[in-house]
């Protein structure tokens, strides 16, 4: 029998596998995709916007400095548009000239990661297997193996996506929130610098984010709804740069594409709870955030720490690992901590995809209002820095 079961590779689940490096515990890692996949992961366009503190948290675990040179690039300043107004609202750590925090490849972290927890004893790895819940008894929690076998642990937890299966199995319901809308990123080159900013344009009938990565380059991001995207996404090489060019108003002007295009739907979701008797939830499992305010690797990095530091105290002190006050207060931690901005970014995107004249009216009023309230833009910036 294991200690831990992971049903999840992504970086929530590597991160809280790591996080427990140099702990006593027996782990199983169960991913869907196979080793090489893990091992080389592919460019999905989406690049994470880390704050200081996960920044931190990656050293910590030794995945940052097994990042290579330019998958790297930094945040200096964030600034909100709204419309054809001239009006920017910033925000920057105005406490030092430090960064914000940085952009990298959301590929490049899985990869290190992965490399973080190949490298420790402990940890089996069961890579191209689906795990489906049996039953929990007073001792273990039981989950199946596509390929028939049964793997038992103290504590099972699940890393497998917002659209999590192991939730379902337990029991537990979501807030789901689909947008309505499709993202679509990629990588362009421009002709103007970016400085390092990262611009998030609420344009109308449309919302459209630069986020600034080495040279004169940038992670484009546009979204739209649905149907409207599927036209945009079809569009050749030539004709896709034309609409995005005239999109952007040529504020970076000519853009040209460097990398592939990638769609995802908008739909966030929250855990009505994030535990059950020897069971646990981390990652976008436990909290799906919309991408507006980039905190849904963050909260899942948070997550995995959070989880990891009851379950390592616990080992410690040969203790339960699954004792129920322990995981209690994992969820209290992480509820109060990713609550709040969970329900004010779905806020945000609904009322900044509004295109009703009063709702134009309330998002113009609102950001003049932030950048006047020196005490909420501080509380924004700080949630920034992590």
């Amino acid at each position: 029998m294991y200690d831990l079961i992971i049903v999840g590779a992504g970086p929530a689940g590597l991160s809280l596998a790591a996080r427990l490096a140099q702990s006593p515990l027996r782990i199983a890692l169960v991913e869907k995709q196979s080793e090489a996949a893990l091992v080389n992961p592919a460019f999905d366009g989406r690049e994470i916007a880390l704050t200081q503190a996960s920044i931190a948290r990656l050293k910590e675990l030794g995945a940052w400095a097994g990042l290579n040179e330019g998958e790297t690039a930094p945040l200096r300043r964030a600034d909100v548009l709204n419309g054809s107004s001239p009006f920017v609202l910033d925000f920057a750590d105005r406490r030092s000239t430090e960064a914000l925090g940085a952009l990298v490849p959301n590929s490049a972290l899985r990869r290190t990661l992965f490399e973080v927890m190949k490298g420790q004893a402990g940890c089996d790895l069961f890579a191209g297997e689906s795990a489906t819940f049996v039953k929990r008894d007073a001792d273990a929690s039981y989950v199946r193996l596509a390929d028939g076998r049964v793997l038992a642990a103290k504590l099972l937890v699940g890393a497998d996506t917002r659209f999590s299966s192991l939730r379902q199995s337990q029991g537990i319901g979501a807030q789901m929130t689909d947008f309505g809308r499709t993202m679509l990123v990629c990588r362009v080159r421009h002709e103007k610098p970016h400085d390092g900013v990262a611009t998030e344009w609420f344009d109308h009938g449309q919302t459209i984010a630069m986020l600034p990565l080495n040279g004169n380059q940038s992670s484009f991001v546009l979204t739209l709804p649905g149907d409207a995207m599927q036209h945009i996404g079809a569009l050749s090489e030539a004709d896709f740069t034309a609409e995005i060019e005239q999109r952007t108003q040529r504020r970076w002007g000519a853009l040209s594409l460097t990398s592939p295009r990638f769609l995802y739907p908008l739909v966030a979701v929250y855990a009505q709870r994030f535990t059950a008797p020897r069971f646990a939830l981390i990652g976008d499992a436990a909290v799906g955030m919309h991408p507006v305010t980039a905190h849904g690797f963050n909260f899942g990095l948070a997550s995995a720490f959070l989880l990891g530091r009851e379950i390592a105290e616990a080992a410690r002190e040969g203790a339960d690992i699954a004792d129920p006050l322990r995981l209690a207060r994992f969820e209290r931690l992480h509820r109060r901590a990713t609550f709040p901005l969970f329900t004010a970014t779905n806020a945000i995107a609904k009322l900044y995809s509004d295109e009703r004249p009063l709702a134009r009216l309330a998002r113009s009023a609102g950001l003049r209002l932030m950048q006047a309230t020196p005490g909420a833009r501080a509380v924004v910036e700080a949630s920034l820095r992590g």
